[in-house]
Parts: C-alpha cells; structure tokens; sequence
C-alpha cells in the first residue's frame, strides 16, 4: 500500500496531523528543556505522569487528563523543593519520578475490572490519536506559540541566565512556574505518540540536531519543529512498512538523524580546517 492508498484512512491523516501539532509544542518547549538543562526534569515529569494514569484508571477518569494534573503538579512541586526548600534539584526530581511510578504501579494493578492497556501509553501508538487529541495539541500549540511571542525576550534571558534576567527585572519566577506547566501539558498530550518510556528523546533530539547547525534561539525552534516533524513522518511510514512499533522507530529515526547531522557537520568542519584548506 502507498503513501496516497494510506491517506484515504482517517487513522493515518489524524496520525500526520497529531505529529505536526506535537512536533510544534515539543519543538518550542524542547529548546526551553535543552537550553535550561532541564532534560533530567522533564524525564522525571515524564515518569511522574504514570502516577496520574494510575489514578485516572482506578477512579474511572480520563487517563489522560488525570496524567495532566498530577505531572503539573509534580511539575510545580519539583520547581518548588528546589527553588524555595533548599532541597537540591536532583534529588526533588528522584522524590517525584519516584512517587509517580509508585502510585502509578500500585493503582494499576488495584484497579477493578479488566487490566488497562498500558502499552499505548509507556511505548506509545500514534495510530491511535482521536480528533480530541489532536484539538488539544493544536490549542496547546497555539497557546505555547503566542506565550513565546509576547515573552520571547524574558524566556531567552531566563533559559540562559536566570540570576542575571532577575537583575533586569524580568519576572523569572512567572516564567519558570508557567515554562514548568506547559512542559508538564506538552509532555502528556504527547503520551500517545511515543510513550512514557520514550518521550523524552522527543524534546530533547530534535532541539540537540538543530544546535548543530544554529545557535540562535529562534532558529533553534523553528529546525526543531521541522526535524521533529520529519522523523514522526519519516518514523510512521517506515514502522508501517516494517511492521514495527510506531513509537520505538519514531525515536530511532531522530536518533539516526542527529547522527547522520553530527557526521556532515563534522566532515564539514575538518574540510574548512586551516591544514586541510591548502
């Protein structure tokens, strides 16, 4: 079956238009994670979420949503600890990612009925994003882009250098408190694509195979977006002639494209190198 064939099921179109509106959020907020050095952080959002699908499962909710609330506040409350408790970051990140695997374990197995299917959740299946999902990424997109425009300047100064932006003025516990939210909602709404154990790589590769090319923070996000974009596509086709998990060969396709950059870039600055130039 060929690209157009695959194009007339409404699970592969929603499949292509999740990824772009996912590949938006995570491009902008990933570049936020890589140049605060929040990576460690947003992996432990990401597995604190399991705690909130453990509720959701055992109370009947939407996993989804009960995911949202219990990472933003394990979002918060990591910001919190570190920042206000003197409790070194670190460790705030292990008390969280810790408690939310904990409570996520415990309730799973407690809740009634038939067992969940957490594989469309910790390894992830972008085969299954609804038309609900794919609105709610494109709000959060769109909510995220026009935070990004009207704070531009005082998310650059906080990404870089925090003591120095509060010296300026800027209001750097709104930033940090609101850039910690949306990483805890772009995190869950995009569960579906690659899964919990995955996630990560998702705002994280994209925005390190850009940095190879760019250094300039909007040029960073825009790359992003459009590598992150590339690989959730590039990913889907492949998995699909394959026959492998969507999930696992989206990030293994990113992966291969950092490499694959790093190597031209590489060649390329040997090649321009004074003893090589003659």
């Amino acid at each position: 079956m060929d690209l157009p064939e695959l194009l007339q099921y409404a699970f592969f179109r929603n499949a292509l238009v999740g990824s772009l509106f996912a590949s938006i959020a995570c491009g902008i907020i990933g570049t936020y994670v890589v140049s605060r050095r929040l990576v460690f952080i947003s992996g432990g959002i990401t597995h604190a979420s399991f705690g909130g699908l453990g509720i959701g499962f055992y109370f009947g909710l939407s996993p989804i949503l009960s995911a949202m609330v219990f990472s933003v506040f394990s979002a918060f409350g990591i910001q919190w600890l570190s920042s206000k408790q003197g409790v070194r970051e670190d460790s705030a990140i292990a008390v969280f990612w810790s408690l939310g695997m904990a409570i996520g374990i415990v309730l799973t197995f407690l809740s009634p009925g038939y067992a969940p299917n957490l594989s469309e959740y910790l390894f992830g299946n972008i085969l299954t994003i609804t038309r609900g999902d794919i609105v709610a990424l494109a709000i959060l997109s769109l909510v995220v882009l026009l935070f990004f425009i009207f704070f531009y300047h005082a998310i650059v100064s906080v990404s870089f250098d925090t003591e120095f932006a509060r010296t300026r003025r800027v209001p750097t516990q709104f930033i940090e408190y609101a850039m910690m939210l949306f990483i805890a909602v772009t995190i869950v709404l995009s569960i579906r694509l690659v899964g919990i154990v995955l996630l990560m790589s998702l705002i994280t590769v994209p925005q390190m195979t850009a940095n190879l090319f760019t250094v300039n923070y909007s040029k960073i996000i825009s790359l992003s977006i459009l590598f992150s974009f590339v690989g959730c596509v590039a990913g889907l086709l492949l998995s699909y002639y394959l026959n492998v998990p969507s999930g696992a060969f989206i990030i293994f396709v990113l992966i291969v494209m950092f490499f694959i950059a790093k190597a031209v870039k590489g060649i390329k600055t040997f090649s321009l190198t004074p003893s090589n130039s003659k």
